[in-house]
């Protein structure tokens, strides 16, 4: 590996590590406000007990989250220090107000936790909802430098200068709302399908009509009815995401489906795999047309292919199936709840078959990979870019040689806190279990949320 691909690869599995808990850190503080939200509803103090028990693994995952996103800080700086220029001049506005979502995110947090049986049920609410918020903004501030990379505005550049720098039209780049909703959709997919995952485990572990299976049996319909409304979102806001490539990088779109040729009437190919010597897409299924209506909401639309660009300009080809996986296991997650939903709310059913459980258990991690995926899918595709037909990655990447031996320790130091990671949990919920938090939910002038902290 030359040091170019090694400083990719490293910046990569970085981000990789990284955006499992910045993506759960977004979509869990969203499950806690819905069970906060039912138990001041209805008073079962089933939800206040999920709420407290998803708010410790919230607060665990973001010990991880905090120091694999200031690794990720540093490495931008160190590996990728031409980038980091452009960035410090004409986009630095995200990186200095996510210090403050981060700050209403930690304070509210706080407040909920030590606090949430000293204050009116309104602030608890009100405590969430800004955990929720500032959550929500860290994700969408540092992910619109990722817009930003796509759809560079906000400057002018003519001989190696930048000028007339307008830091808030970089700000709101073309791409801002597109990539900042689908950030914030998909996040809450993510969050509602590992809380279902480890529902539907847990129903399969405990008798069937058990209190324990009842507790996570209201956890799981929770995840299918949010997952499922957030999985749907995230389908129609893909929708517009391709139009927006089909404007501002039809390269990309173009990679993505495995066209090469400029065409209307384009179809959609679904699977397979994208084969450069016959210029096509083999063992994949094509819907005639349905490429071009995806692009322009017509079927005249006409989709630039590959071959209207130097080769040296094209994507890497894999990215067609990164763009199946992520779109693939939206669309199965959006069927798995319709299916959970008909067969618990209109069939009247009471248990769930085994094997949709084990479908159920799986959908967490398939919902995890399709963030990876698609984030894979999103920087990949913006190759040999690193700032959109502005700055090649090349030329921004050091100059520095010997990152092999970082790239390994790196990898070791990830392993090191995943397996820290699931042993913390298991250690903390077997010696808590279920059954403790509602009995000591069901006592009067016992705190719930002061006990094993």
């Amino acid at each position: 590996m030359d040091d170019l691909l090694i400083a990719r690869s490293l910046f990569g599995t970085t981000m990789a590590f990284h955006i499992i808990f910045a993506t759960i850190g977004v979509g869990l503080p969203m499950m806690i406000l819905a069970a906060e939200l039912l138990y001041q509803k209805t008073k079962d103090v089933d939800y206040v007990v999920m709420a407290k028990r998803w708010t410790k693994t919230f607060a665990v995952l973001l010990g991880v989250g905090i120091p694999t996103g200031t690794i990720a800080g540093v490495q931008l700086s160190l590996l990728w220090p031409g980038f980091m220029e452009v960035i410090g001049r004409v986009m630095p506005l995200p990186f200095q107000i996510e210090i403050y979502a981060f700050f209403i995110e930690a304070l509210f947090m706080s407040i909920y936790v030590y606090a949430a049986e000293r204050i009116a049920p309104w602030m608890r609410i009100t405590s969430l909802i800004l955990v929720a918020l500032g959550a929500l903004g860290s994700a969408v501030l540092i992910t619109n430098v990722h817009a930003f990379q796509g759809t560079p505005t906000g400057f002018r550049y003519e001989n190696g200068q930048f000028l007339d720098i307008d830091p808030w039209a970089a700000f709101f780049n073309p791409s801002f709302f597109v990539t900042a909703i689908h950030v914030a959709l998909s996040a809450y997919v993510v969050g509602a399908f590992v809380v279902g995952s480890v529902a539907a485990f847990k129903m399969m572990r405990n008798e069937y009509g058990s209190r324990i299976y009842k507790f996570h049996q209201k956890a799981l319909m929770i995840s299918l009815v949010l997952g499922g409304i957030f999985a749907f979102l995230t389908a129609i806001n893909g929708h517009e995401s391709a139009q927006y490539l089909h404007e501002y990088q039809p390269e990309k779109l173009a990679a993505a489906e495995g066209l090469f040729e400029t065409q209307s009437h384009a179809p959609l190919a679904i699977g397979g795999f994208t084969d450069r010597e016959t210029e096509s897409v083999k063992w994949g299924i094509e819907v005639p047309w349905a490429l071009s209506f995806l692009a322009g909401n017509s079927f005249d639309t006409v989709v630039v292919g590959l071959n209207d660009f130097p080769e040296e300009l094209w994507p890497p080809l894999f990215i067609h199936t990164l763009f199946n996986v992520m779109v693939g296991i939206g669309s199965l997650l959006i069927l798995i709840s319709i299916a959970g939903i008909i067969w618990r709310k209109l069939l009247k059913k009471d248990r769930f078959p085994k094997f949709f459980l084990w479908i159920l258990v799986l959908a967490g991690p398939m919902a995890v990979a399709a963030i990876e995926a698609g984030w894979i899918f999103a920087c990949t595709g913006r190759q040999p870019w690193v700032i959109y037909r502005i700055l090649s990655t090349a030329e921004s990447a050091t100059t520095a040689t010997n990152l092999g031996i970082l790239f390994i320790l790196f990898i070791a130091v990830y392993v090191i806190l995943g397996i820290a990671v699931v042993f913390v949990l298991l250690y903390f919920f077997r010696k808590n279990k279920e059954m403790d938090d509602i009995k000591r939910a069901e006592e009067k002038y016992v705190r719930l949320f002061s006990s094993n902290s």
